[in-house]
């Protein structure tokens, strides 16, 4: 089961996030619980394998939001990385950044069990 401790240990910013929640606790972590079932994170995936980075850049966009709103820094710093080359059609690599995403949100997923 999630909690604030193990949220703050996979370095999260637990304080910006409850206050974004009113300090409603459960509030808050239900919000986070939700995070690794977003759809966006395989269309990201899925869009940049194809080539298309414009639908990737919508994922990406959309799971910074969700992310930055509930302060888990780590994902989201890794988001905004790609979605930063997304942005500007960058043509490269992706699957260092998708891997490193991928696993953190595994990370989070085992945080939510």
């Amino acid at each position: 089961m999630i909690t604030i401790e193990k949220l703050d240990g996979f370095g999260a910013d637990t304080a910006t996030g409850l206050g974004r929640c009113a300090g409603k606790e459960s509030m808050y972590l239900r919000l986070v619980s939700t995070v690794p079932k977003q759809p966006d994170f395989d269309r990201m995936a899925e869009a940049i394998e194809a080539g298309d980075l414009k639908t990737g850049f919508e994922a990406a966009h959309s799971l910074k939001g969700i992310l930055g709103n509930l302060s888990l820094s780590p994902l989201y710093e890794k988001v905004c990385e790609i979605t930063d080359y997304l942005r500007n059609g960058t043509e490269m690599d992706y699957s260092p950044l998708l891997s490193e995403i991928k696993a953190m949100k595994e990370q989070l997923t085992a945080l939510c069990d």
